[in-house]
């Protein structure tokens, strides 16, 4: 009787996102990201193989599954100070981002973000997540991002734990399944979201003047549309969430 075959050992499994649509596990230095709209894949894979920036590299895609090596460093949002070096290097690579070549999909319309933010405040107010006062001034902060811009490539869902730093260098940003044509500022608000004491660090790296009251504006835009969804995928009761407290510190 042979002897069985040794199975190699499975590395520590973690799992790093999971929702309704999709789930991200990290297996020793690969990401496994499993979607249920291959459309975000899609989008995924092309924007990084756009983007003049350093991304993840794709080890292999097999629907529904796409498998992604690890970038070194560590997201903006875990960095101690002190960081400003890091976050002068985000908003350089961001400038970089907008200033490249359109990807061939376009973004979301005024019109479409607006009948949103109608959508999700109206949940907001009904459903007694935040006072109508806070909900009210907020909105109308958020309506004066609702104008025609240029468009850039923007990575549309650049939180500060997306974005990769080491030695005051970028190292890769990750999750780009929400990358089109958009506002470069709406960039920039999701980046300093809840660290709004680095917005000066990432505009002396970005290296263009820019409109804080549009950012502040699309800060409360995002806040606003977000906190819908993360509630009814599970994140946990909304008073822990950051986009509360900043929708709250504008009031």
């Amino acid at each position: 009787m042979g002897t069985a075959a040794t199975m190699p050992t499975l590395e520590h499994v973690e799992i790093i996102l999971a929702n309704n649509d999709r789930v991200t596990l990290r297996v020793g230095d690969v990401f496994l990201k499993i979607d249920s709209d291959q459309g975000r894949t899609d989008v995924e894979v092309e924007a990084m193989s756009l983007a003049p920036v350093p991304t993840p590299d794709v080890l292999w895609r097999q629907p529904p599954a796409l498998a992604l090596a690890a970038v070194p460093g560590r997201a903006l949002s875990q960095l101690v100070e002190p960081s400003s070096a890091s976050w002068i290097a985000a908003g350089a690579a961001l400038r970089r981002l907008h200033d490249a070549p359109l990807p061939p999909w376009p973004g979301k319309n005024v019109d479409e973000l607006e009948s949103r933010l109608a959508e999700e405040c109206d949940w907001l107010v009904a459903n007694e997540v935040l006072a109508t006062d806070v909900v009210s001034r907020n909105r109308r902060l958020a309506e004066a991002a609702l104008r025609t811009w240029t468009p850039a490539f923007t990575h549309g869902d650049l939180h500060a734990e997306h974005v990769f730093a080491e030695g005051g260098e970028i190292t890769g940003i990750i999750d780009w399944s929400e990358a089109c044509q958009g506002d470069a500022l709406f960039d920039l608000a999701t980046l300093t979201l809840a660290h709004r004491e680095h917005l000066d660090d990432v505009l002396a790296g970005y290296g263009a003047d820019v409109d804080r009251d549009l950012i502040s504006a699309w800060r409360s835009l995002r806040c606003l549309t977000a906190i819908r969804w993360l509630f009814e995928n599970g994140y946990g009761p909304p008073e822990q969430y950051p986009e509360v407290a900043v929708l709250r510190s504008n009031s």
